[in-house]
């Protein structure tokens, strides 16, 4: 097994609210980090926590080890990584690509094959956890590749969080989109059940606390049942990232003739609180677009 060459630095593009968290802590653990991001304001506010900042991608890349990408769509991905003059066309033979952002499995596999043709190792290697996972480095990692590629990169991660190898390329992408059907639809059953709560009568705050420890508990019903008692809705994951996700779920499961009723019902209902023009807000908004269909607000 080859550990990836760290000793340059480690290249961060996409600075949002999970890869500007993921970037600080790779600092804090002692690796050089050098990063990127569209907004160059959200890259620039890194520089405290010890972050290069690069002007362009081709910066940030030229002589990294690894380069971990967290953007926020797999059209992004393509057009930064894999397209003409993009990030693949400045890295170095035998440097690791890992691409953290939530993207169809499709274009996992792409630019896997692209990063091959160039001889650069890539891991599709998505996250869950939120804001919250990636400033305490509590994610959990899902990492498609080759199993000897994940291994290598242990000490890479270890400071973000906890990562399985689940498969082949293209599987930390599919169990992404699994995940993010969990969270979608138990989110929008918190969101029911708090509304249903309210209209009869009960306090949905005490509604909370009296399931908390009980059969209904998760991480999802205690943070955001909470924002949704709260009424709290600063995005942590925007709600159309989640309906980007969602999407690109139900076009996954009819690519291969499966019908999923209850994610499809969830899928509509976040294009309706995205059409309705609450996409920014966070995805436990969905609750508001409850109160719009039973004309409660």
């Amino acid at each position: 097994m080859t550990k990836p060459d760290t000793a340059s630095h480690i290249a961060v593009i996409g600075t949002g609210i999970m890869g500007g968290p993921m970037a600080s802590r790779l600092a804090q653990a002692g690796f050089a980090v050098k990063a990127w991001n569209r907004t160059t304001e959200k890259a620039s506010a890194l520089e405290g926590a010890g972050v290069a900042v690069a002007s362009n991608v081709a910066e940030a890349v030229a002589g990294a080890g690894v380069v971990i990408c967290m953007l926020s769509s797999g059209p992004v991905c393509e057009e930064v990584l894999a397209a003409q003059g993009g990030a693949l066309d400045h890295m170095k033979a035998g440097a690791t690509l890992v691409v953290m952002s939530s993207i169809p499995v499709e274009t996992a596999v792409a630019i896997s094959k692209a990063a091959a043709d160039k001889g650069i190792a890539c891991v599709d290697a998505p996250v869950s956890g939120g804001e919250k996972g990636a400033k305490e480095g509590t994610l959990a990692i899902m990492a498609g590749g080759e199993a000897e590629t994940v291994a290598a990169l242990a000490d890479v991660f270890a400071p973000m969080g906890r990562v399985t190898h689940v498969g082949p390329s293209g599987s930390g992408a599919l169990t992404k989109l699994a995940n993010q059907l969990i969270v979608a639809t138990t989110i929008c059953a918190v969101a029911e059940a708090l509304t249903l709560a309210e209209s009869g009568g009960a306090d949905p705050a005490k509604v909370r606390e009296a399931l908390l420890g009980g059969f209904a508990d998760s991480t999802i019903f205690r943070q955001h049942g909470l924002r949704m008692v709260e009424g709290n809705f600063q995005p942590g994951g925007p709600a159309k990232y989640q309906l980007k996700d969602t999407s690109t779920a139900m076009d996954f499961a009819r690519s291969r003739g499966l019908t999923l009723p209850v994610s499809l019902e969830v899928d509509k209902l976040f294009r309706a609180m995205v059409e309705n023009g609450d996409g920014d807000l966070d995805h436990s908004g969905v609750i508001l677009e409850l109160r719009r269909m039973n004309m409660l607000t």
